[in-house]
Formats: structure tokens, sequence, C-alpha cells
């Protein structure tokens, strides 16, 4: 789960780590009246969206007067923000945060993240703040330092002398950042976090160091005792076939395809979409119903599948494991008659009772085309969608 950046910034004052100050705005007058609370002859409007790259993108304008900040808000509300994060017809922009300007005098990057191929916490410093960090690892790495954390032990001072080292922060400096790298890897561990960035941090013309920017992605399958963080799930920033999946307890992540897909297991789905893409289609989803899915899941899920629009055939690929063909032949065939098949559907069962699966679907008197194996299912179905 993602938020917003003033959620961010709450987070990270409520944990100790400094930010400018700033205020939520949802419509021009609150954004004139947030910049005349905040009292500085500089402001920074900022729309949010789950997305970076917001500045290039014209998602971020500095205003020199509660009047211009009105104009700039006024204009930015209910825009379609178009940045290298989003779909092409980008994200609408509800609401702005005016925050205070800064006198910046460096800018540096930091995050922290799971390391699963070293089972710890990583954490990445750098001195090209506000750069794209995919660029600077590709063309100057060796601006970047990264040391792992095993968190059967904890942050150590050991860790935090490494990365100001290896940048060759001054003292000064060294002296800011270390309670902020404490404060951050504390907040990782407390609200359960598979990502946390600032980016940039910077130094002020004042020595201090400030959050300037925050993006913060919750571990999902830690939701569940993170209740206070989960009400500040956006749902207008989210896929809204994604919210519905959810709400049904699926993985699904929506795609721009136009041929549905249903399968359980991760790696199987992510397979089926290969092999789809292999002969020319264009999968409209990631849906795994998982191992062992009801025939309400499965209903569920075809539920979300013949509401997308975009969806102009379905691929259904089962190996039956644990999940047996039988219950997903009766979930195909409940949904098919309760909401109507309006687009082809080709359907390749293997496994667990295979065979009570493939009568059920000969006896249903529904349009399925069956397929020998995953190959032929992928074939079939993009040459019916064509």
């Amino acid at each position: 789960m993602n938020i917003h950046e003033y959620q961010a910034k709450l987070l990270f004052k409520q944990n100790g780590v400094p930010v400018p100050d700033g205020y939520l705005a949802t419509n021009p007058t609150e954004a004139e009246f947030a910049m005349r609370r905040l009292g500085t002859e500089v402001a920074v409007v900022k729309a949010q969206v789950h997305a970076g790259g917001r500045g290039k993108a014209g998602g971020v304008k500095l205003a020199k007067s509660p009047e211009e900040c009105r104009k700039i808000a006024e204009a930015m509300i209910g825009m379609d923000l178009i940045t290298h994060q989003t779909y092409p017809e980008g994200k609408k922009v509800h609401k702005v945060y005016v925050e205070a300007g800064s006198k910046i005098v460096k800018e540096y990057y930091l995050a922290l993240f799971l390391d699963r191929e070293n089972a710890g916490i990583g954490i990445m410093f750098s001195t090209e703040g506000g750069m794209d960090i995919e660029e600077v690892a590709a063309k100057t790495p060796e601006k970047i330092a990264t040391v792992v954390v095993d968190p059967t032990v904890g942050l150590q001072g050991h860790h935090i002398r490494q990365l100001c080292w290896s940048m060759n922060l001054p003292a000064a400096e060294q002296k800011e950042m270390t309670p902020i790298v404490r404060n951050l890897y504390k907040m990782f561990i407390k609200y359960d976090y598979s990502m946390l960035e600032i980016n940039p941090l910077i130094v002020n013309d004042q020595g201090k160091m400030f959050a300037l920017d925050g993006k913060m992605n919750f571990d999902d399958n830690a939701l569940y005792r993170q209740k206070d963080v989960e009400l500040f799930r956006d749902y207008l920033e989210e896929d809204e076939r994604e919210v519905t999946a959810s709400k049904y307890g699926l993985s699904y992540i929506g795609l721009d395809g136009n041929i549905g897909c249903l399968v359980n297991g991760a790696g199987l789905a992510m397979a089926t979409m290969d092999i789809v893409k292999h002969y020319g289609g264009k999968p409209a989803n990631f849906l795994d119903v998982g191992g062992g899915a009801s025939q309400e899941t499965v209903t569920n899920a075809f539920r979300i599948l013949f509401a997308d629009p975009g969806v102009k055939g379905l691929f259904v690929n089962i190996f039956g494991g644990i999940m047996r063909c039988d219950v997903i032949a009766n979930g195909i065939v409940a949904a098919a008659k309760e909401l109507g098949l309006r687009v082809p559907m080709v359907v390749r069962l293997e496994g667990t009772n295979v065979e009570q699966g493939k009568e059920i679907l000969k006896k249903s008197g529904l349009n399925l085309y069956a397929a020998s194996d995953m190959a032929d299912g992928a074939k079939k179905i993009v040459e019916l969608v064509k």
C-alpha cells in the first residue's frame, strides 16, 4: 500500500524526522490560506498523487504570493498529471500540499528497503538527491552507498558511520543525519514498511537536514496489524478493479491488454501472461485465485473480469493441485450464468479432478473452447480475440 506525501510527512513528524511546515489543500481557497498561514515569502505547491516525477510533469510549482498560490492550485487541482510512473492517461489531481519553501544547499537520497537477498533491511544513501536513483545506479554507482542491517541485531552506529564516511559527509552533516537514520529505522520496524524513501533529503542554508519528500510503501500482508496506517489508503489513487479484488481477497493487478487471465498460482499466472504475449496477445490482468479458492472466490474473480470493458476474451488456465478442477468448473458455470458470458472463453484444466471438471463444463451448455495445454489455450484465445 502506498500513501501520499502529506501523509508520509505526518508520520515523519510524529516520529522525529524533520520536515518543512506544510498544509493540505483540496481547493484553491484552502491553498491560498495555507500559504498565508505559513507566513513564508515562497511556498511550494505539490500535486498529491501516487507517482514519482511530479516536478518534471508540472506537478510541483513555486508560489511567491498567496494569490499566486491560489492560481497554481486552481490549475493543478483537477488536472491529469502524466509522469513516467503513471498510465498514459495520467492520474487525476484531487488535492495539493502547500509547503514552506526551503533554501537548499545540498540534496541527498536516503532509503530503507527490504533486502530479501541478504535477509535484512537495506539502507541506501547517495549524494545525488533529486535524481532518479535508477539512473544514478546505472551511470555512477560509486555515488551510492548501501549497508544491510541484520534485524535480529538491529541498527548499529557503524552502519551509519559507514554510510557517512563512504560519501565523505562533513562532521556537521553526520551529526544531523545520525538521528534521522535511527528514527527511520525505528519507523521501518514499527510500521511494517517494504520501502521508505526520502528524495531529496536536503541541507538548508542553516545546516539543518529536512525530508523534502517522502515515499512510503507498506507490506500489504501486515496491514491487519497497522489499522491506523490502513486509514491512509486513498482508493481514488488505485485501480478500481484492484480495490474490488482486495475486498474479495484476490491477488489482482490490472494491465492495459484485452485478454483476461484467471489462473491459480502466482508463477503459473506470470507464465500465462508471458505465453499470451508470446503468441501476440495482450494480457488485461494478473489474477491469481490461490491454491485453496472456493467456488465463491472463483465467481468473484469472474465478476471482476466480466466488469472490465477492456476484456475481449478470457483465458482460464488451471493446474489443479490443492485447487480442484471441479471447483473451478463450478465457479465458471455459476459466474457465466449469473453475469452472462459475452466474450469468448478458453479453458485449460489439468490436475486434481480434471475429468469431473471437464464434464461439468461440457454439460453446462456454455459456449466454451477447450484447450489441450497452455500453449494451445494461448493460441486459441489470441486468435479468437483478433
